[in-house]
């Protein structure tokens, strides 16, 4: 492989450099008449482009072009966003957010603390034990998880759930039911652990067992799931004939690699269907790859987004082996595919109690749906979960299917139904990434 020198960043160093040349960030509404620059000059070390994208993600906001340069010891980058609703940012909140988070001040751990309605990737849970599961996806698999956490006194405050190629990856955040405090009893986790293995080890011909682990801090949800997905190799397409594709034909990712002699740089192309936070599920899996970004160039053009990466990996290496190349691209489309979702998606919103999940996924389950994207938060009393249900033989939810649902979950609970965008159409040019949880509106409905 082609090698090109890797600046080696001493952290030292990097500290003194960033207090002698501190980050210049400007949020700007008036040079654009359709959407907000945000500009962030700083100086350039391993892993910065992705903070910048994960903060300006996990405020909700839609990227439609960017252009990315770090060659060298400097970063620049240009970011043009809208909020869901396609317009400039207006919230002073939200801009003086994103001002102080990649500022000269603006550590990321701390700043989270400051803005705890968007800590990590899900909404503020407090004080819980993080619990992380991956394993072979089956219909009724999540209402197993849940009932074992319900039936061992444990409250499910927060939930992620992706699944993809077969493969089932969560990460739950429970506390204890009379304390709301972390579980750190040894015989209790080592009871639940025992419990969810046995309920993910699956079919015994199954040569990928289910795993389980524990965590007492923070981590960012979306890139976790992304990295145990990656560690449990589900890019390698094991049961993709099986799998529902929501990709129409004129949809399709479709992602080359080609090289850049003069620069010495591998160039990755993406072209596919756009959604919110592609941006950061595609440098998500460069950065945890060991890639480096120097260049990119990102554009949305009616439904379909464009994106353009230099590259090269940490140790200085281009991509120049097929086999290096059909693994990259293997790992960014499926990084593209795992948040990718065009079944019913339900919402759902009830005061807060032990057993809700638990409850709530049983009646999915015996009304024959299967669970394909889960979010689940708590705010305040009030708990707010996002199901993306199929019928579990893979057909579309009966309009049935949904009524008895409403009248089996509606009185006790806030219950409304939405379908994402089908395959047949082609989304809206602007907000239709609006898929990604948003409780706001149901919320205020049910306070009502």
């Amino acid at each position: 492989m082609a090698r090109v020198c890797w600046p080696y960043f001493d952290p030292e160093y990097e500290n003194l450099s960033t207090r002698i040349n501190p980050p210049r960030v400007s949020v700007d509404n008036s040079s654009c008449s359709d959407c907000t620059l945000v500009k962030v000059d700083s100086v350039n070390k391993p892993g910065i482009l992705l903070e910048v994208v994960q903060i300006l993600t996990d405020l909700d906001l839609i990227i439609t072009k960017a252009y990315i340069s770090s060659d060298g010891g400097w970063f620049m980058d240009v970011f043009h966003v809208t909020d869901q609703q396609g317009k400039k940012l207006s919230d002073s909140k939200t801009i003086d957010y994103i001002e102080k988070a990649l500022g000269p001040k603006g550590h990321i751990t701390d700043v989270l603390k400051a803005w705890p309605g968007k800590r990590v990737g899900v909404h503020s849970v407090g004080d819980h034990t993080a619990i992380e599961l991956i394993g072979r996806d089956r219909p009724g698999l999540l209402s197993e998880i849940s009932a074992v956490l319900a039936n061992l006194h444990f409250n499910v405050v927060a939930a992620e759930v992706w699944t993809h190629n077969r493969r089932i990856a969560c990460v739950v955040y429970v506390n204890d039911n009379s304390t709301c405090q972390p579980v750190d009893d040894p015989n209790r986790l080592a009871t639940m652990e025992e419990q969810l293995k046995n309920i993910l080890r699956g079919c015994e011909d199954d040569e990928k067992v289910g795993r389980t682990s524990f965590s007492m801090g923070f981590t960012h949800v979306d890139r976790r799931l992304h990295q145990m997905l990656f560690a449990d190799r589900d890019y390698e397409g094991d049961g993709l004939a099986n799998e529902v594709d929501h990709y129409p034909p004129c949809f399709q990712p479709k992602i080359t690699i080609e090289r850049c002699e003069e620069k010495g740089y591998s160039v990755v192309s993406v072209r596919c269907k756009d959604r919110a936070k592609l941006m950061f599920d595609i440098v998500c899996t460069l950065t945890d790859m060991q890639y480096v970004v120097f260049h990119a160039t990102i554009s949305s053009d009616g439904p379909y987004a464009s994106q353009e990466y230099f590259i090269r990996h940490m140790d200085g290496c281009t991509l120049d082996t097929e086999g290096e190349k059909e693994r990259v691209i293997k790992c960014i489309d499926a990084a593209i595919r795992r948040r990718v979702s065009e079944d019913l998606r339900l919402e759902l919103c009830a005061k807060d109690r032990v057993g809700l999940l638990s409850e709530v996924t049983r009646i999915l389950r015996e009304n024959g749906l299967s669970v394909t994207r889960a979010g689940v938060t708590t705010i305040g009393e009030q708990a707010m979960n996002v199901f993306y249900v199929r019928d579990s033989s893979g057909n579309p939810v009966d309009i049935k299917t949904i009524e008895a649902l409403r009248k089996e979950i509606g009185h006790t609970t806030m219950f409304n139904v939405k379908k994402v965008p089908t395959s047949s159409k082609a989304p809206e040019t602007k907000g239709w990434g609006k898929t990604s949880f948003f409780f706001g509106n149901l919320l205020e409905r049910f306070l009502a």
